[in-house]
């Protein structure tokens, strides 16, 4: 077997950049199907993902996003690393299960708060709690409480949200801007799907992974999906995915037929929201972020923010602030930047601004001091 192929910095950027929508957007391609090929989307806060299908889709408006939520093709639940993710629904049903680490691993985060929790019984006494009967989760805790009184309530609201496939149910009369109240209700996936998830093995998970942020090594797929074992996952889907080695000889897999553009593809400026998945998805973020700018992502209590890219590569932050109906979004660069990508950051900017804030009468890019 010869040497594998060496992919440096800007092949593998350009890669992930092609299927995660940003060399070029993608047209007629419905929400469901473009969150799917993102492989989920972060959804901390559900205003993010409309920012980042904007910037991927052609043409997007945000009631494509509120459609899918209201059909249930789209739906937003816990699953990587037990934070809120949008899913497809055929995805949620497909993978959830692969993506839930076994108890004993996903309540470790409790400590001492989950003395005396008995993981199974709080799986079923959630699912009486909830059967036929969707819930706000200081419902779902009080209930617990009650049920189980020596123990935690927040270490039985962590057990429940975790180990219990529970979606968020969207916002039914149209209410809220981003598809869900400030307060949501928690249903059964099951009921909410009409259909259960189903168990999966990990090799589906990993080739949802890599079709959206390969090529890519085991230790990137364990950072994203939070799942631990998948080496051994990965070597043995060696006869069906093409490895490469990127700069420091580490060995990286992929799907045989994915996009792989090369170093010398065009890459144009592109806005991304906070917690976007693309800065989140690796062990290793050199071909998105420099080492040094990382600390400038990540604040101190665990946000990302909104970034910007510029030939592919995160070069600075983005916020967008309303003041006397003009909507400003101020960007904060890691350094200089040349006037041409001035010039392409203002109109695209712009044309997020409009989007984000269409009350406002005026919308404007500028420099921070």
């Amino acid at each position: 077997m010869g040497a594998a192929t060496v992919l440096g910095a800007r092949d593998l950027n350009r890669a992930t950049l092609a299927r995660q929508m940003l060399l070029e957007r993608a047209a007629d391609c419905a929400v469901p199907a473009a969150v799917t090929r993102l492989a989920g989307m972060q959804a901390q806060e559900p205003k993010h993902p409309f920012t980042g299908l904007w910037s991927r889709l052609e043409g997007f408006s945000g009631d494509a996003l509120l459609g899918a939520l209201a059909e249930r093709t789209v739906v937003r639940a816990t699953l990587m690393r037990s934070t809120l993710h949008l899913f497809s629904a055929a995805d949620y049903v497909a993978l959830r299960l692969a993506l839930q680490p076994p108890a004993a691993v996903a309540l470790r985060v409790l400590g001492a708060r989950a003395e005396g929790l008995d993981p199974d019984a709080v799986v079923s006494a959630t699912r009486d709690l909830l059967a036929g009967t969707p819930l706000h989760f200081d419902a779902i805790r009080a209930g617990l409480q009650e049920r189980f009184p020596d123990v935690d309530d927040r270490a039985l609201g962590y057990a429940a949200r975790t180990l219990v496939p529970l979606v968020m149910v969207p916002d039914a009369g149209g209410g809220s801007r981003w598809g869900y109240p400030r307060v949501c209700a928690f249903a059964l996936a099951e009921e909410f799907l009409d259909s259960a998830p189903a168990p999966a093995a990990p090799g589906a998970l990993v080739r949802r992974y890599l079709g959206a942020f390969g090529p890519a090594s085991a230790a990137d797929v364990q950072a994203w999906s939070g799942i631990g074992g998948l080496k051994q996952v990965l070597d043995g889907m060696r006869d069906e995915l093409a490895v490469f080695a990127d700069g420091q000889g580490r060995e990286l897999f992929d799907l045989p037929d994915a996009p792989r553009p090369g170093a010398d593809a065009g890459a144009p400026v592109r806005y991304l929201p906070e917690f976007d998945s693309l800065v989140l998805a690796y062990d290793d973020r050199s071909r998105i972020i420099a080492d040094e700018h990382r600390p400038l992502v990540t604040t101190k209590n665990l946000r990302v923010k909104a970034t910007f890219l510029v030939d592919g590569v995160v070069a600075g932050t983005w916020a967008i602030a309303v003041k006397r109906r003009v909507a400003t979004l101020e960007l904060q660069p890691f350094g200089r930047l040349a006037k041409r990508v001035v010039g392409e950051l203002t109109a695209e900017g712009e044309a997020l601004a409009r989007f984000a804030e269409p009350a406002a009468h005026e919308h404007a890019v500028a420099l921070a001091a």
